[in-house]
């Protein structure tokens, strides 16, 4: 019994240091296994790169500005590209419809060439008659005299603006020599240097617009056909500065005196309107800018005398800008005679008669004309076969509707006619937006009006009279957007209607808006680069001297 019970003492022992054992092998195993899982952990964090460090807000501004630009420049580019193709590329056009009414326009300024351009040509079959081929620019005719700008990049041919019409537009150029408003003719002759066998004839017309424009008003005085420089066309432009230069290289000739270098280099410009003002400032910056650096000996003696036969120049504009300008000039020295007239015109001088009514002989290389417009002779003749409604001698009237009194289908615009409205070429401008409205409206006034005819039925017939009778005409208003004018030295000045009161400014800020406003008025977009790269041209390399 007692080595039984021995026997199960020892068996229980045993199991039970097997157990431990057991438990102490288990809890080594674990340990080791815990601790090369943390040195292998510990080993492949220390293999593991840094993180890269974050982008500073500076890179990415400027890599997303760089993109912006970047889809700026090539968004500009494709449809710079695509605008110039356009216009490049007129597309086919509708011909003449023996159906429509005959609509003749006279003229290629600013009210034929703004009517052209909202003009529906689909309601009419459109004859352009004018001894230009294209529309000028003007107000940037000042710039062309002294070689700021180049002649082409202010013209826009005609045929640019009416091939790009829906029907068919026939320019012809060639003067208007007679218009008969009782047979409602126009009699053309072709006056150009090389002529076809055929160079007269008559053409008829349903509706005429009258837009010939005006000439240079000389009052009279004698010798300014003959020896003064005019600023109204483009060859105006390019004939003063081939004179201007002249006068610049015979000062320069050998064995000058000083007497006659003065002379010589002495320029007159009479008239103290924006033209006469703007020609002055861009010939003191032709001097500054150009003469200075290429005829160094000569620079000091040219002088600009503006003359002025009213109390003081630019009377459109208000009182401080008029002071603005005088101060300006002054410091440029550009001499402002006013109160002053000219009396004749010589080859080598002016005669002026200054506000104490004595007369002066001033020598003076050249003088340009820029005084006020006068009636053509078409329209003397046309005012002349209508003596009982046309008896204004300064143009021609018309009604609220732009319509000639005495002639109920011709219609006048521009400065061919005489109004309450300033002769400028924003007056012209609306006059032939509104116009282009006007013909809109009686296109489908004619159209109802020959439904009406073919009506079946006195209902339908009536029917057609009630929208006959809505299509009423409204009277023009002119909307006066202000008055801009450059002064030289890069400053302009400007008299702008803002929220009903008159907003003055001067200054070359002005100046940069004169720019832009000038830019955004030029009919295509041909021009302005054209206009844009001549003014970095000069920027860059100064205007051309030489002289053809």
């Amino acid at each position: 019994m007692q080595a039984a019970r021995h026997v199960r003492l020892m068996s229980r022992t045993l199991v039970r240091s097997h157990v431990h054992a057991q438990k102490r092998f288990l809890t080594a195993s674990t340990s080791r296994t815990q601790s090369g899982s943390v040195a292998s952990t510990g080993a492949a964090a220390s293999q593991t790169p840094p993180p890269p460090p974050a982008q500073g807000r500076w890179r990415y501004v400027l890599q997303t500005l760089g993109r912006v630009t970047l889809i700026t420049v090539i968004g500009a580019s494709a449809t710079f590209y695509y605008v110039a193709q356009k216009e490049k590329n007129p597309g086919p056009q509708l011909p003449f419809d023996p159906s429509k009414k005959t609509l003749v326009i006279l003229g290629s300024g600013w009210g034929a060439t703004s009517l052209l351009k909202g003009l529906d040509t689909s309601d009419y079959n459109t004859i352009v008659v004018s001894p230009k081929n294209f529309f000028l620019f003007t107000p940037l005719l000042p710039s062309v005299a002294v070689g700021t700008l180049n002649a082409r990049s202010i013209l826009q041919p005609t045929r640019y603006l009416t091939r790009h019409k829906q029907r068919q537009v026939l320019v012809i150029e060639a003067e208007a020599k007679e218009v008969d408003p009782v047979n409602k003719t126009v009699t053309l002759s072709d006056d150009s240097e090389i002529q076809g066998q055929i160079s007269s004839t008559t053409i008829p017309y349903d509706y005429l617009v009258y837009a010939v424009g005006a000439e240079t008003q000389t009052f009279g005085i004698p010798g300014v056909k003959e020896h003064a420089c005019f600023m109204k066309e483009l060859h105006d432009a390019e004939k003063m500065q081939k004179r201007f230069l002249d006068c610049v290289e015979s000062a320069a000739f050998p064995g000058q005196s000083d007497e006659e270098k003065d002379r010589l280099l002495h320029m007159v410009v009479v008239g103290g309107g924006p033209t006469g003002i703007e020609l002055s400032g861009e010939l003191r910056d032709f001097l500054e800018e150009d003469l200075k650096s290429w005829y160094p000996e000569l620079a000091s003696r040219i002088r600009i005398t503006l003359v002025e036969a009213l109390p003081n120049v630019l009377p459109s504009f208000s009182k401080e800008l008029i002071a603005y300008t005088e101060r300006t000039f002054k410091e440029s020295d550009i001499d402002i005679l006013t109160k002053t007239m000219v009396r004749k015109v010589n080859e080598k001088s002016v005669v002026l008669k200054g506000p104490d009514g004595v007369e002066r002989e001033v020598p003076c290389g050249m003088v340009v004309w820029a005084a006020g417009n006068t009636s053509r002779q078409i329209t003397r003749d046309l005012m002349a076969k209508l003596p009982e409604d046309q008896t204004n001698k300064r143009g021609i009237t018309f009604d609220d509707y732009l319509r000639m009194k005495g002639a109920r289908d011709i219609f006048a615009i521009g400065d061919c006619t005489t109004s309450s409205y300033a002769p400028t070429a924003q007056v012209a401008s609306q006059q032939g937006s509104y116009l282009a409205r006007v013909f809109k409206i009686l296109a489908r006034k004619d159209k109802l009006e020959a439904d009406m005819s073919r009506a079946e039925t006195s209902e339908e017939a009536e029917k057609l009279k009630k929208q006959v009778d809505k299509q009423k005409l409204k009277p023009f208003h002119y909307s006066h957007q202000g008055s801009l004018a450059y002064i030289g030295s890069d400053k302009a000045i400007a008299d702008l209607p803002i929220f009903g009161r008159e907003w003055t400014s001067g200054g070359v800020a002005t100046f940069m808006f004169w720019r832009s406003a000038y830019l955004s008025t030029l009919f295509s977009l041909r021009n302005r680069s054209l206009v844009a790269g001549d003014w970095m041209r000069v920027k860059l390399w100064g205007r051309d001297v030489s002289r053809e």
